[in-house]
């Protein structure tokens, strides 16, 4: 038992960060406290105010602190301490993916195109969006609103002609001499920029301004084209969520809590623009209160700054917020400028704020159904297979095309559903191009001819084929040098039905040697059947990438002792690919870099 007089006699009255260690020496909780000794003291009186305090307070064998000079400080600190040691006891937001934003590039011609990591391009940066859907979105709106490019610089750099964009009146093709002046272009991307800066009003005034001007010079095509742009810029105004409040940039995070699992939905508001929102989903203790759920995850969500995020001039939250004044000092050190934040919305704010409660509370609410639901498909497959627990599944699928790049799959699903962190591909070589079985039993063993922990062993593997798949990965687990569990796993076959229809598929169950056909709205078929389609989809992606990776390349990668400076030289002054498969030996041998041996092998390797 923890010893908490003894401790207390020793803690000082300074402001500081503590971390609550278990009996196996594991960080559960770290806080922090204005005054140490009288925060400590707290959790070691008679009556606790919650049951979560209660259960930390029992699993507590000692306590470190640390002095701070400030609550300030303090504060930082202990979101350091919880990023590091996600204790077990404190709410813990999952989300380590950058945000993307649109990038207006500062070039002759500039480009409009989605940008994600560290801003190392020149040029002007909009967002964060809460998602990629969300940058497509845009980006497809201004491709229809203003010519501005969105190709690449290696295709704008190389076009003799219009591309098909030009063609369909969403570029004005700056890559070819004749077609657009530069004035007319830069007025373009200075219209898609008071566009993406919310001054929507301003676009019209030029574009109006545009089209009276044509109309008094009796140009009269170059009227109808600015006006054919006023009524596209005003359809998408009136479809768009816009403020005439002209508010900051502001984010508004609303909680929803039920059964245990916390919803905390965060709407990003750029320029007076709703750009999106996102549903997180942290991991909340039970008997948790939601003002320190709020005040957690605000810290974490900015303070541990993960890439890409940026933090908006104010923050709007549902819940009165701990250590409001401390965190909005730290923001506003690391923005730069004055970051405020308010738990009581007024006004327009308001509006937002319920727009955010509304979606927090739809998507909580679709969560928890999906919770449900798997529970129940997992029930009924137990009870199919007669195990009383699954704990975890994995499946397997082949993808190729004519037996060329060929990927294999594993998904692994958890008593939560898919559990994606642990999904794998694996590349296929060495085999029989469209050898289907060897490369199924390649995929297995490069997965389990080793020892996992048994928290890593599957109760169910599924193997995506008919008896002649699942024989040959019997016969592999059968070869493997692993001492497992006699019980685990249970090898599945799903075999498609004659028609290949969903619904139509048969079980082959190795365990019991028998075939079974569910019915098609049986609960345990459909999780069959979206674990199977996850493998499906993976293995697919992975496939795609790799065959893309094969045709992008340009067949210099091969070849020993030709590197990305020499393979860029050879395509710079042979002219490209096509030059370099014309040159002759002698040719290619004068590239500065390049041997008269070495000439001679990519020769006879581009030859032969």
């Amino acid at each position: 038992m923890f010893d908490s007089k003894a401790f207390l006699k020793n803690v000082t009255h300074d402001p500081g960060v503590y971390r609550m260690f278990d009996k196996t020496d594991t960080v559960i909780y770290v806080g922090k406290a204005k005054d140490l000794k009288k925060r400590l003291s707290s959790y070691f009186r008679p009556n606790l105010s919650s049951k979560k305090t209660e259960a930390l307070v029992a699993s507590i064998a000692r306590i470190e602190t640390t002095i701070t000079t400030s609550e300030t400080e303090a504060l930082l600190l202990e979101h350091n301490y919880i990023k590091t040691f996600q204790p077990r006891y404190n709410v813990l937001l999952r989300d380590d993916k950058s945000y993307p934003y649109i990038l207006l590039t500062k070039e002759r011609h500039p480009r409009i195109t989605a940008y994600r990591g560290a801003k190392k391009i020149q040029g002007e940066y909009f967002g964060p969006y809460p998602h990629a859907g969300a940058v497509r979105e845009t980006l497809s709106l201004l491709q229809k609103l203003f010519p501005v490019r969105q190709c690449e610089n290696s295709v704008y750099k190389n076009r003799s002609r219009p591309c098909l964009q030009y063609q369909i009146g969403r570029c004005s093709a700056p890559c070819v001499a004749g077609y657009v002046t530069d004035e007319e272009y830069q007025t373009q991307v200075e219209y898609a920029r008071l566009f993406l800066q919310g001054k929507d009003q301003q676009v019209l005034a030029h574009l109006i301004a545009k089209m009276e001007a044509a109309s008094r010079d009796l140009n009269f095509e170059s009227a109808a084209r600015f006006r054919d742009q006023i009524q596209a810029v005003r359809a998408v105004i009136e479809k768009q969520f816009v403020s005439n409040d002209r508010l900051d940039d502001m984010d508004i995070i609303s909680i929803a809590y039920q059964h245990g699992v916390a919803c905390v939905q965060v709407l990003f508001i750029r320029q007076g623009k709703v750009l999106g929102n996102r549903s997180y989903f942290p991991k909340v203790p039970a008997n948790t209160d939601l003002s320190e759920l709020t005040a957690t995850f605000v810290g974490q969500f900015y303070l541990q700054a993960h890439q890409g995020r940026t933090v908006p001039n104010n923050i709007v939250v549902d819940h009165k917020l701990e250590a409001k004044e401390e965190i909005e000092q730290l923001l506003s050190e690391q923005a730069g400028r004055k970051v405020g934040i308010q738990d009581k919305a007024k006004g327009s704010k308001s509006k937002y704020l319920s727009l955010a409660q509304m979606n927090a509370k739809a998507a909580l609410a679709l969560k928890l159904k999906e919770t449900t639901l798997i529970g129940e498909r997992y029930r009924v497959l137990q009870e199919l297979l007669g195990m009383d627990k699954i704990n975890r599944m994995e499946c397997f699928d082949i993808s190729h095309t004519m037996g060329e790049q060929t990927v294999a799959s594993c998904v692994v699903f958890n008593e939560a559903g898919p559990f994606k962190s642990e999904y794998r591909r694996f590349n296929i070589e060495g085999i029989t191009g469209g050898d289907d079985y060897a490369a199924m039993e390649q995929a297995l063993k490069k997965r389990y001819d080793r020892d996992l922990p048994p928290e890593k062993i599957p109760d169910v593997i599924f193997i995506d084929g008919g008896k002649g798949q699942l024989n040959r990965a019997l016969s592999v687990f059968e070869g493997l040098n692993v001492k497992w569990d006699k019980n685990r796993p249970h090898l599945i076959g799903v075999a498609k039905g004659v028609d290949r229809r969903a619904g139509q598929e048969t079980l082959i169950l190795s365990k019991e040697g028998r075939e079974v056909n569910l019915d098609p709205d049986n609960s345990a078929l459909h999780l069959i059947q979206h674990i199977r389609d996850e493998s499906h989809n993976h293995a697919i992606s992975g496939h795609r990438k790799k065959r893309q990776k094969a045709f992008t390349q340009s067949g210099l990668e091969t070849i020993e002792g030709v590197g990305p400076k020499r393979r860029q030289a050879l395509l710079k002054y042979l002219g490209g690919m096509q030059g370099v498969k014309n040159a002759t030996q002698d040719e290619i041998a004068s590239v500065p870099g390049i041997s008269r041996a070495l000439a001679e092998t990519i020769f006879e390797t581009l030859k032969h």
